[in-house]
């Protein structure tokens, strides 16, 4: 039996990004993403969310770690709705969403730094 109080509850990946006012703007205006939270003056971190993700952003200057090194995968119910919407958005996607043979259907944005978010849903019989 698990004990309750160990439980783990979220996660949040963490991007290092060079241009933290620019990713800001890019994932909510671009991929529809909330501010929830911003730390630091001059800013160094921000905590964005959409629906049951969330994605906090850190400034390069604030830490030895590279900008462009994240990657993230969100499940998602409509990949094609989403890309359809991401797109209309200015979203450049790297790639369409495609059925994979390791049962997935997804597609990947990139985001100045070369951080990737692959969306994705899961499909059965893929060729």
């Amino acid at each position: 039996m698990t004990d309750e109080r160990l439980m783990l509850v979220g996660s949040a990946t963490v991007f290092v990004v060079s241009d933290i006012a620019a990713s800001i703007a890019y994932y909510r205006d671009v991929l529809g993403f909330a501010v929830t939270f911003e730390y630091g003056q001059p800013l160094s971190y921000a905590c964005l969310c959409r629906d049951e993700v969330a994605l906090h952003l850190l400034a390069a200057a604030g830490t030895k770690r590279l900008p462009g090194h994240g990657g993230l995968c969100v499940f998602v119910r409509d990949v094609d709705q989403l890309y359809a919407e991401l797109c209309r958005r200015g979203a450049r996607p790297v790639n369409q969403p495609q059925d994979r043979d390791y049962e997935m259907r997804d597609f990947d944005v990139l985001d100045a730094d070369g951080n990737q978010v692959t969306f994705g849903m899961g499909v059965s019989g893929t060729e």
